[in-house]
């Protein structure tokens, strides 16, 4: 197989966030289906941070909505360049993170 290079970004949210009254994780995953993203998962952390904020842990009754969630997509460069826009639009207030991947297996179809 050629190597193939891709793009994967990661976002980094919380529970609480949210898009138009709806949960913003799950907002982006419909966004990325509908553009045609090669692959996208989203993952509800048991524990973490986000920025200063203090570790918030699935232990805690009450978290508050601030237990963390990890967005990953993958796809080609030019793809990824067409939807960052309305990402950072969404998720104005949250890291969003890029880099350069190789795909080992599989493919962006």
């Amino acid at each position: 197989m050629a190597t193939v290079m891709a793009v994967q970004v990661t976002m980094y949210l919380t529970e609480g966030d949210s898009w138009h009254h709806r949960p913003l994780h799950l907002e982006i995953l419909k966004y990325l289906r509908g553009e045609g993203m090669a692959a996208a998962v989203a993952f509800h952390a048991v524990a973490g941070f986000l920025g200063r904020s203090a570790v918030h842990t699935a232990h805690l009754v009450e978290a508050g909505g601030e237990l963390p969630v990890v967005v990953i997509f993958v796809d080609s460069g030019e793809r990824v360049e067409r939807v960052l826009p309305r990402l950072r639009e969404m998720a104005a207030h949250r890291l969003i993170v890029r880099e350069n991947v190789v795909i080992e297996q599989g493919s962006l179809d």
